[in-house]
């Protein structure tokens, strides 16, 4: 493609797969890579505000620590336990 520069075992793998009748050109492969790098940035976006969704939660909310959680779990277990027993 014009002014960009790939490195040989990209250029290789291009060209194979322009080869293989996966794409029309080098240029086709390039979008296809930029594609699922926007779909990867995207991905990142998504999860980073899913944690400071979390965080702003846990501020608002409060939160449990691991091992309150699991003292609550074992609780659980062994209360359900005593009754099928």
């Amino acid at each position: 493609m014009d002014g960009m520069t790939l490195t040989p075992e990209l250029e290789r793998y291009a060209d194979e797969a322009v080869a293989a009748g996966r794409f029309r050109d080098r240029g086709e492969v390039v979008a296809a890579g930029l594609v699922l790098l926007q779909q990867a940035d995207h991905e990142v976006s998504v999860f980073v505000n899913s944690l400071e969704e979390a965080r702003a939660e846990s501020d608002r909310d409060g939160w449990v620590s691991l091992d309150d959680m699991i003292m609550h779990m074992d609780e659980i277990i062994r209360a359900t336990s005593d009754r099928t027993a």
